[in-house]
């Protein structure tokens, strides 16, 4: 079986699973950034392809967990190739 990596953001009562290729790294350091200049919005992509936009503010709570999942060839961050959802049965 072939696998990935799957990284989930849990951010205060939500939890979004990011999508193949994101620079988790960098997502850690615009919201520590965000957290240290106030409210701001922080953007990424998550799996199915879709962007989310997050206000992130000093008293957000951020917490990062990282697993290997089963591959799933559709998860790679192409924002024009969404999938899942409401159309496709996901």
């Amino acid at each position: 079986m072939q696998t990935m990596v799957r990284t989930e953001v849990g951010i205060d009562d939500r939890s979004y699973y990011l999508a193949q290729g994101q620079d988790v790294e960098a997502l850690k350091r615009r919201i520590e950034e965000a957290a240290r200049s106030g409210p701001v919005f922080v953007d990424f992509t998550v799996v199915g392809n879709r962007s989310v936009s997050v206000l992130v503010s000093s008293a957000s709570r951020i917490v990062f967990t990282i697993e290997t999942v089963q591959y799933d060839p559709r998860d790679n961050g192409d924002e024009e190739a969404p999938y899942g959802g409401l159309f496709d049965g996901l």
